[in-house]
C-alpha cells in the first residue's frame, strides 16, 4: 500500500479487473471518489456475456451503476453520483460517502514515448495522469489487481495499490492451522482444575485455565510424540474452561479407514474430524502428496457404504487448467468432468484392492461406482444437497463469493469437506490471502460444527517429499 498524502481523501481510478472481481467494489471506498475511466466501461460491455462468474460479476456492476445513476441528468453526472445506499450486499460495514466520476471529455493523455501502443491499460495510465493535473486538490491513485499495470505505473511515477478489501489476512503464515502444541508442563498447571470422565466410550476432560482463551471449537491438541497425547475441543463453556476429547487413533490396522491408516499426527486428526458426525463442514489444507484427497474418499465411503449417514459421495472441482485449455470435451456432465478428477480415479486404486481377484474387484468398483457422483461447479446454482458427503477439491481456485455460493447448497444431513493447496492457485488475480479457501478457514474456525487441519508432511513417496523440497 502506497503512502498517501496526510490521508485526504483520494480519487481512486478503478481498473476493470477490480470490478470483476468484486462487484461491490465500488461501495468500499467509504470517504473517498471514484473515477471510472470510458474504457472500462467499454471492457464491462465486452465482459458481460455469457455463463461464467465474471459475466455475472459484470452484470452486477452494471445494474449498481444503472441504480446509482436513476433519474440523474447530465450535470448531475459531472458533478459526480453520491454513491447511496443500494442493495449492495456483500457485508459491508461501512457504508461510502464518496461520489463516483465517469468519464465524460476526452482527457489529454500524454504518456511517454517509452510506451508503446493505446491498450487498455494505458488508457488508464494516460487518465490517470491527465486527472491528476486536472484534480490538484485531490492524490489520484490507480486500484487494479494487475501487477503489470501497477509496475508500469510505478515506473512512470504514478500511484498504484492492489485492491485489497477482499484481502482475509496480511499475512498467509498467520492462517489458522487447526492444531496447537500443548506446553509440557500443561498437565501441572492444569491437574487442581482438572476433571475426566467416560461417555459412551470416549474420554473426556474438562480443563480450566487463561491459556484456554487462544483455543477455538473442533481445534486439536497434542502433547509429546505422535500418539503420546492427542485431543480435540469438544466444547468450549467459557473463554477459560473447555471440554476436550481423546481421539481415535486411526494409525493401527485394525481402526483402518476403509483400508487406510493414518501415517502422522495431521492425518490421525484429519481422519477424525472426517469421521465425526457432528462436523458438518471439514477443511484440509496441504502440499501435494499429504494426502488430502484419499483420507477423504475413505472417509466418505466408509460413512456412505459401511455406516450408511450419507446417501452418496458428490465430488467437484474448478476446471482451471494447468497447461493450455483441451477444448470442449464430449459427453455427459460425469464425461465432461472426467479429465479433471485424476486424483479421484488414482486413489480409487488404492482404495479399491479387495480380495477375490478381477471379479471381486470389478464387483467394488461397480459398487463404489454407483455411490460416488461427478458434479461440474457450473451447475450447483439452486440446489439443495440432502444427506450428501460432498468433496471439493483444489478449492483454493475459488473466490469467497464462490465458496459462499456452494457451501450454501448444504441441506440437512450433508457433510463438506473442502481440499486445497494455498500455494498452488491457478486462478488469475487470487492470492494466498484473499482466496476462498483462506477466507472459510478464517470464517468457520469459530463454528463448533467445523473443524480445519493443515497437513505438514508428504506421505507419496520419498521422491515426491524430495522433489517438494528442493525444486
Amino acid at each position: 500500500m502506497i503512502k498517501r498524502e496526510n490521508d485526504t481523501t483520494c480519487l481512486f481510478v478503478l481498473d476493470t479487473n477490480v470490478l470483476m472481481h468484486d462487484p461491490t467494489a465500488i461501495f468500499r471506498f467509504q470517504e473517498h471518489d471514484i473515477f471510472l475511466p470510458m474504457i472500462v466501461l467499454e471492457e464491462l460491455d465486452h465482459g458481460k456475456k455469457g455463463l461464467s462468474e465474471v459475466a455475472r460479476n459484470v452484470r452486477q456492476v452494471s445494474r449498481f451503476l444503472d441504480q446509482l445513476m436513476s433519474g440523474a441528468d447530465k450535470d448531475e453526472i459531472d458533478a459526480g453520483l453520491l454513491i447511496g445506499p443500494v442493495s449492495a450486499g456483500g457485508g459491508i460495514a461501512q457504508p461510502s460517502t464518496g461520489r463516483l466520476f465517469f468519464q465524460t471529455e476526452l482527457l489529454d493523455l500524454k504518456l511517454p514515448a517509452s510506451l508503446p501502443g493505446s491498450g487498455a491499460d494505458n488508457n488508464i495510465l494516460g487518465t490517470a495522469q491527465a486527472l491528476s493535473k486536472l484534480r490538484t486538490d485531490r492524490q489520484v491513485i490507480i486500484v487494479s489487481k494487475d501487477i503489470n499495470l501497477r509496475i508500469k505505473a510505478a515506473v512512470l511515477g504514478i500511484p498504484a495499490e492492489d485492491y485489497s478489501n477482499d484481502q482475509v489476512l496480511d499475512d498467509v503464515n498467520l492462517l489458522y492451522t487447526g492444531m496447537e502444541a500443548l506446553p509440557d508442563d500443561f498437565w501441572e498447571h492444569h491437574e487442581k482444575s482438572l476433571d475426566a470422565w467416560k461417555e459412551e466410550g470416549r474420554t473426556l476432560y474438562r480443563v480450566a485455565g487463561p491459556d484456554i482463551a487462544d483455543w477455538y471449537p473442533a481445534e486439536c491438541l497434542y502433547l509429546g510424540e505422535d500418539g503420546a497425547f492427542e485431543a480435540i475441543v469438544r466444547e468450549k463453556r467459557t473463554e477459560t474452561e473447555a471440554v476436550i476429547e481423546l481421539v481415535d487413533d486411526y494409525r493401527v490396522p485394525r481402526h483402518g479407514v476403509w483400508g487406510i491408516t493414518a501415517r502422522n499426527r495431521e492425518q490421525n486428526f484429519a481422519l477424525n474430524m472426517l469421521m465425526d458426525p457432528d462436523l458438518d463442514f471439514v477443511t484440509l489444507l496441504g502440499a501435494a502428496g499429504t494426502g488430502k484427497t484419499l483420507l477423504a474418499l475413505a472417509a466418505g465411503l466408509a460413512q456412505v457404504l459401511d455406516r450408511n449417514l450419507y446417501r452418496e459421495i458428490i465430488m467437484t472441482r474448478v476446471t482451471v487448467p494447468v497447461g493450455d485449455d483441451i477444448g470442449f470435451l464430449p459427453g455427459t456432465e460425469e464425461e465432461k468432468m472426467t479429465p479433471w478428477m485424476g486424483a479421484l480415479m488414482d486413489n480409487l486404486e488404492v482404495l479399491t484392492k479387495p480380495e477375490g481377484g478381477e471379479w471381486g474387484r470389478a464387483a467394488t468398483n461397480d459398487l463404489i461406482r454407483n455411490r460416488i457422483r461427478i458434479s461440474s461447479l457450473n451447475f450447483m446454482r439452486g440446489r439443495t444437497f440432502l444427506n450428501k458427503y460432498i468433496i471439493l477439491d483444489e478449492a483454493q481456485n475459488l473466490t469467497a463469493k464462490q465458496m459462499k455460493t456452494l457451501i450454501t447448497r448444504s441441506g440437512p444431513g450433508t457433510k463438506f469437506v473442502c481440499l486445497g493447496n494455498i500455494s498452488q492457485i491457478d486462478t488469475p488475480y487470487l492470492t494466498e490471502t484473499t482466496s476462498g479457501l483462506t477466507y472459510v478457514v478464517d470464517r468457520f474456525k469459530q463454528w463448533p460444527h467445523s473443524g480445519h487441519i493443515t497437513l505438514l508432511r508428504g506421505e507419496r513417496s520419498r521422491l515426491a517429499d524430495f522433489a517438494s523440497q528442493e525444486l
